[in-house]
C-alpha cells in the first residue's frame, strides 16, 4: 500500500522523534539473543536521533554493550485507540558518549528530562545516542512507509554557529521570553496555554514543552546560526501576534 499524495511521512517521523519522551526499547540478550523490551525515556540530539541514559545495572544497558543493535518504537500517544495513532519503530545502533558528544547529549537530555540531572552523573550511568539505521512509519491506512535516515534526520554539518548558540537561546527565552513561548504554542501550533518553556533548538525547528505536554515548531526556513536563529524567533513571534 502506498502513502497518500498528502502524507508527508518524512516530517512526520521528524516530529515524533522530537516530541517523544518516552519508549519501548528491544535490544538482545547476551548469550542467546532472545528479544527483550523496556521502557525507556528519551530526548533527541541535535540531528533528531535519540539519546538514552541508561544505567549499566540495566539489563538492557548489558545487552547493549555486549551487541549494540537496537529497535526503538516511539508513538504520538493519541487519545482513544492507541493503534490509531502515529508511531515509528526505528532501527539502529546504540553508541556510548564520551568526552564532548557526552556533554552534549547530556545537556540535551537534561533539557527534556531536568529531573534526570540527580542522578545523571552517577558512576553507572552513560549517555547513548541511538544511530539510526533505518525507520518504518505506521500512520494509518496508506500511510505506512520505510525511510532511510537522511530522510529523517536532520543536517547539521553546516550548523556549527547554531549549535554553539543553542544552550543561551534556550535559556533566554524561557528566563525572557516566555510570552513568545506561550505564542507560538497557542497562534501557531494550536495548543492550550500553559507554562511552555524551550527544550531544544536545531536547524529545522525548536522543541517545546510544559509537564508531559510536548510540540514541535518547524521553521519555515533552516537556519545554521545564532543571528538566523534570533531573526527567526522574532519573525514567528511577529506572525503569532498577528493572527490575534
Amino acid at each position: 500500500m502506498q502513502p497518500t499524495a498528502d502524507f508527508n511521512a518524512s516530517r512526520l517521523s521528524r516530529s515524533l522523534l522530537r516530541r517523544s519522551r518516552q519508549g519501548a526499547l528491544a535490544t538482545l540478550m547476551a548469550g542467546s539473543g532472545d528479544p527483550y523490551c523496556s521502557l525507556v525515556n528519551v530526548a533527541s540530539h541535535a540531528d533528531g536521533a535519540p539519546i538514552l541514559l541508561i544505567s549499566r545495572l540495566a539489563l538492557h544497558t548489558k545487552n547493549i554493550l555486549a551487541d549494540s543493535r537496537v529497535s526503538l518504537m516511539l508513538d504520538e500517544r493519541a487519545a482513544g485507540d492507541p493503534l490509531e495513532g502515529a508511531r515509528i519503530m526505528l532501527a539502529g545502533r546504540a553508541e556510548e558518549a564520551e568526552g564532548e558528544t557526552a556533554a552534549m547529549l547530556r545537556r540535551r537530555y537534561l533539557n527534556a528530562h531536568p529531573s534526570a540531572e540527580a542522578f545523571a552523573d552517577f558512576k553507572d550511568f552513560s549517555f547513548f545516542r541511538v544511530a539510526p539505521t533505518g525507520l518504518h512509519l505506521v500512520a494509518g491506512f496508506g500511510r505506512i512507509i520505510d525511510l532511510e535516515p537522511a530522510q529523517f534526520l536532520t543536517e547539521i554539518a553546516d550548523a556549527g554557529g547554531l549549535l554553539e548558540a543553542e544552550q543561551g537561546a534556550i535559556e533566554h527565552m524561557n528566563e525572557d521570553h516566555r510570552e513568545a513561548m506561550n505564542l507560538y504554542a497557542t497562534r501557531l501550533l494550536g495548543a492550550e496555554p500553559a507554562e511552555w518553556c524551550c527544550t531544544g533548538c536545531d536547524p529545522d525547528g525548536m522543541d517545546m514543552q510544559a509537564g508531559s505536554a510536548t510540540l514541535r515548531l518547524d521553521f519555515p526556513a533552516r537556519v545554521t546560526s545564532g543571528l538566523e536563529l534570533r531573526k527567526m524567533l522574532v519573525r514567528l513571534a511577529g506572525e503569532a501576534r498577528a493572527r490575534e
